[in-house]
């Protein structure tokens, strides 16, 4: 072992491969490589990895000894979909007979499923009767299914989520056979064959693919050295061994959005907010919603899934999109982008290159409409004026910005269009902004609303290289704050390198009982452990859905070899510095109306409420509410204060009650029980939590009205 503990990230973009080594005690970075993603390559996106990996090991003099975490992200899972790069599966449905036989039967044979690009996963389908399942019955139904093409097979049984025997018989005959499985149960534990069943197949079709890029990666860290486990960045925020993910490769959808999400939480301490992650030709926007990003079922062929991802709305307008103009006006900005055409910005041009421009209407691909712009110069090259060229013209783009080009450059670029459409370049600049404004507010003000982010709070989170082309405006005009993180272009590999373990478990449970909610969190922290989580890290959030009696078990913790914290403490007075930030008061105007060794507390009357914020001793502004209450209390008198609490915060709008949002801060841990539909069911939720605990340890339950939202 080294003098150092090194944590490396490593973020396979559509574009570049990016790594990069922080140092585990301080978590500063002191290491980068980018490499060209190798998509083309006999060993696929893995190659990649492996160049971009060792290129950070060799010019950062990082011994193997030294690496002590290892992660990647991945754009595989996504990429095969959305290419069609799939396998044929084939489904073994399984269910008892009669009419529970005849509706499993129906809702396993779930047809091709297409992936909105004209390709699709294709399936064959047989059903055994549960009486009728042996080894000779699936190795028969393997053989037909083998003999249309299937190369992967999923096994899913009726209520499988309650006894999984038959499937794993199902998984044992096929893995005989050599050939790949994909078990419905493992994918979710949740009721409805129909889409657990498609789950499974869409994770059976990528298998092939991603274990073959799993197997040259592990195989490739294991010779540089590294003996610590391979992780890989899941969609929902966390990370996994690759063990697993070569079990729930579907996992991984969305793994770079996420990458980025948890590199922007760890830099900017942010709470609630919109998070843009900014590329040249796309950027996706996702919310952060109490320090966790928010996470919701993919949808797959207009299908939705099993599969946890973060919530993403993915927008063809970003750093490098075309402007377009017909008729001496602008006519729009996007989607297609300059890379796609393979034209430079103008902005990034050498000012001396930009001699006698002249405009140029084409399509970029055909079936292109041809009113996308380009600019062709005095030697024949031809640039484009895009969002960071009119960023950059109007100021928005800081000096050490990635996306900071030469804004000579863009102006003389930008002169013919401007006088084609009668304006100046100023005007053009903001008008090319405003049409990319115009796609984005709709999609900030959507998140805003499904996710009960009050307006005050909403801030703005940019990260990707193209960040400043676009965030600067937006919160221009909404009149919000937003922050770019140092960086922003690697904060993917950030993110990776700093993420968690994160494991979940989904339950049907109609009115949980306490001991209920207790297995549950057990089931979970044991998933979590069982992917390397060291126990005394374990968090378990508990979220329950009263119309579908969903119970939902997520759990966090870290590695071992996370030994130190990200931030050093904090004290009173950067506390309050950054609750004041984020309620846009003065300091002087917060009250600090409760504090412990591990959080303070701070209120201040905005417009009539009582605004409040939790911070923690790392500086995260952990709750953040527009007319909330905390108190003190000891663990034995927790329900009568969380009862009080309720009542307190109980609102009555239309006739209608609104229930109250409640916290818990217990530990290190701020637990979140917003969603829970009455105090009873709030009080058996809770009730898990202080099992074994001393009854005179003190904790701090934080209620919060909803009638601001």
């Amino acid at each position: 072992m080294g003098n150092r503990l090194v944590r490396m990230g490593i973020d396979v973009g559509g574009t570049h491969t990016k790594a990069v080594a922080i140092d585990n005690a301080a978590h500063d970075i002191i290491g980068q490589a980018i490499v060209m993603t190798s998509h083309d390559h006999e060993m696929g996106v893995a190659a990649g990895v492996i160049a971009c990996f060792e290129q950070c090991l060799s010019e950062n003099n990082i011994q193997p000894e030294d690496v002590i975490f290892i992660a990647h992200s991945t754009t595989q899972a996504t990429n095969a979909l959305l290419e069609g790069d799939v396998a044929t599966v084939g489904i073994i449905g399984m269910g008892k007979g009669l009419l529970e036989g005849f509706l499993a039967k129906r809702q396993s044979r779930i047809g091709d499923i297409p992936l909105g690009t004209g390709k699709a996963i294709h399936t064959s389908h047989r059903f055994l009767k549960l009486k009728e399942v042996n080894k000779q019955t699936v190795e028969a139904a393997i053989r037909e299914l083998e003999g249309e093409g299937a190369s992967v097979i999923v096994a899913s049984k009726a209520f499988g989520v309650d006894s999984i025997n038959e499937e794993e018989l199902v998984k044992d005959v096929a893995d005989s056979h050599g050939m790949m499985v994909s078990v419905a149960s493992d994918i979710s534990k949740l009721y409805g064959l129909t889409r657990r069943t498609r789950t499974a197949a869409i994770n059976g079709s990528i298998l092939p693919k991603m274990m073959n890029t799993a197997n040259s990666t592990e195989m490739s860290v294991r010779k540089a050295g590294i003996s610590v486990p391979l992780m890989i960045m899941r969609g929902d925020g966390g990370v996994m061994d690759i063990s697993e993910m070569k079990k729930r490769p579907v996992l991984t959808m969305l793994s770079g959005p996420a990458a980025s999400v948890v590199g922007a939480l760890m830099f900017l301490r942010a709470s609630n907010g919109i998070y843009f992650e900014v590329g040249g030709t796309s950027v996706n926007i996702g919310v952060i919603k109490n320090g966790r990003p928010a996470v919701e079922y993919s949808i797959v062929g207009g299908h939705r899934t099993y599969i946890n991802s973060l919530d993403v709305r993915v927008l063809g307008v970003a750093g490098g999109s075309f402007t377009r103009a017909a008729d001496n006006r602008l006519v729009d900005v996007g989607p297609r982008s300059a890379h796609i055409a393979g034209l430079p910005y103008a902005v990034y041009t050498p000012p001396e290159e930009i001699e006698d421009p002249q405009l140029e209407f084409f399509a970029p691909k055909p079936g292109d409409p041809a009113d996308y712009v380009a600019v062709r110069l005095k030697n024949g090259k031809r640039v484009a004026i895009t969002n960071s060229c009119a960023a950059n013209v109007l100021g928005l783009v800081g000096e050490n910005d990635y996306s900071r080009g030469n804004i000579e450059s863009a102006r003389k670029t930008m002169k013919p269009l401007a006088d084609y459409c009668s304006i100046s370049v100023e005007e053009l600049a903001d008008q090319i902004l405003h049409k990319a404004y115009e796609k984005i507010e709709p999609v900030i003000l959507e998140f805003a609303e499904k996710y009960r982010i009050e307006r005050d709070q909403i801030s703005l989170v940019g990260v990707g290289g193209g960040a400043a082309a676009l965030i600067p405006y937006c919160s221009q005009k909404m009149h919000l704050d937003y922050s770019i993180p140092q960086y922003a272009e690697v904060i993917s590999s950030i993110g990776v390198a700093l993420a968690m373990i994160r494991d979940m478990v989904e339950r049907v449970i109609p009115n949980p009982t306490t001991e209920d909610i207790s297995a549950i969190k057990r089931e979970a922290s044991y998933l979590a452990i069982k992917n390397g989580a060291v126990p005394d890290s374990i968090e378990v959030q508990v979220e329950i859905d009263a119309q579908t009696s969903k119970v939902t078990a997520i759990a966090l913790g870290s590695m071992e070899v996370q030994t130190t914290d990200l931030r050093k403490e904090c004290g009173e007075e950067e506390a309050r510095e950054l609750a004041a930030k984020s309620m846009n008061q003065p300091p002087e105007n917060l009250e600090l109306v409760t504090k412990n060794d591990l959080f303070y507390v701070f209120e201040a009357d905005v417009k009539g409420r009582r605004g409040i914020r939790l911070v923690d001793r790392k500086g995260f502004v952990r709750i953040q509410r527009g007319d909330g209450k905390a108190v003190t209390c000891v663990v034995e008198n927790w329900e009568d204060v969380v009862a009080t609490l309720w009542q307190e915060m109980i609102t009555y709008k239309n006739e209608m009650v609104r229930t109250p949002d409640l916290y818990m801060c217990i530990g290190g841990k701020v637990l979140d029980y917003a969603g829970c539909v009455s105090l009873e069911q709030l009080k058996i939720v809770m009730r898990s939590e202080f099992t074994g605990v001393d009854p005179r340890e003190s904790i701090i339950p934080v209620g919060a009205k909803m009638d601001n939202l």
